[in-house]
């Protein structure tokens, strides 16, 4: 999504000439492109897919949403296998209309995870929990640290669900580290990704992610972070942000790529 101007034949031919050695996907422009296509493509430039994004919004009351939100999560575990990915990350769901119960919606991410976790399994697919910053608590994550996507995802064994650990969403919160510590140490960090903090905020929030350097994020220390806790899988570089989207999506890829270079 840093590069959705490129279609995706363009950025695993740029990926390849950047020496990137994997891509994150998500599923829109995968369906768009084709499943079975995505993957001979991503598998025949030698490209490794890092992680799928997303499945989750597991929050709704209403039994006939619950099955449907299950099954198309079943559907995104079978597309990560499809891929070869061990990791589809999860963003949770906000709060049904009319609920004020954050507590109650976590639970029922849990519940979801349940049933979830062990067909993932079956598929060689891990869960991945992604803490959203708390402003999106309302309509897009009821899960706002890593602290509670720890606490939901210590529920079931490492291997099948975990979490991502995101700076974009989680550099602000002074307990972070000690999350991350706690996750490095049991095996349940399943993600990785960079993405700058800038002010002013753009109207939409969502689409503010900053070029790495940028903002007022730490990313050198979050590299090293995670580097203390003896991560060593995939980081990906995730910028959801308009106006680097209506630039030339090689060059910022090539930016990308150094910018990335120059904290590492």
């Amino acid at each position: 999504m840093t590069v959705k101007q490129l279609a995706l034949p363009e950025l695993v031919e740029a990926c390849v000439r950047l020496g990137v050695r994997g891509v994150g996907l998500w599923r829109e422009p995968v369906a768009a492109y084709g499943l079975e296509a995505s993957a001979k493509l991503v598998r025949g430039a030698g490209l490794d897919v890092s992680s799928l994004c997303r499945g989750g919004f597991l929050t709704a009351i209403d039994p006939a949403e619950r099955a449907a939100a299950l099954a198309d999560n079943r559907a995104a575990i079978d597309e990560a296998a499809t891929l070869g990915t061990d990791t589809l990350v999860l963003v949770s769901g906000g709060l049904p209309p009319g609920s004020k119960d954050l507590v109650g919606a976590r639970e029922r991410v849990a519940d979801a995870l349940a049933s979830l976790a062990p067909y993932a399994a079956s598929r060689g697919v891990r869960l991945a929990i992604e803490p959203l910053h708390p402003m999106f608590a309302s309509d897009r994550c009821v899960v706002s640290t890593l602290g509670q996507a720890l606490g939901i995802a210590e529920r079931f064994p490492a291997e099948q669900v975990g979490v991502v650990v995101d700076t974009y969403h989680v550099w602000w919160d002074d307990a972070a580290p000690a999350a991350v510590a706690r996750a490095g140490a049991s095996g349940r960090i399943h993600a990785f990704q960079l993405a700058d903090w800038v002010t002013p905020l753009p109207a939409g929030v969502l689409l503010g992610r900053g070029q790495l350097g940028s903002g007022c994020v730490d990313l050198a220390g979050w590299c090293a972070l995670l580097d203390s806790v003896g991560y060593g899988g995939p980081v990906e570089v995730e910028l959801f942000n308009e106006a680097l989207w209506a630039t030339d999506g090689a060059a910022l890829l090539t930016e990308t790529a150094h910018r990335f270079s120059e904290l590492r």
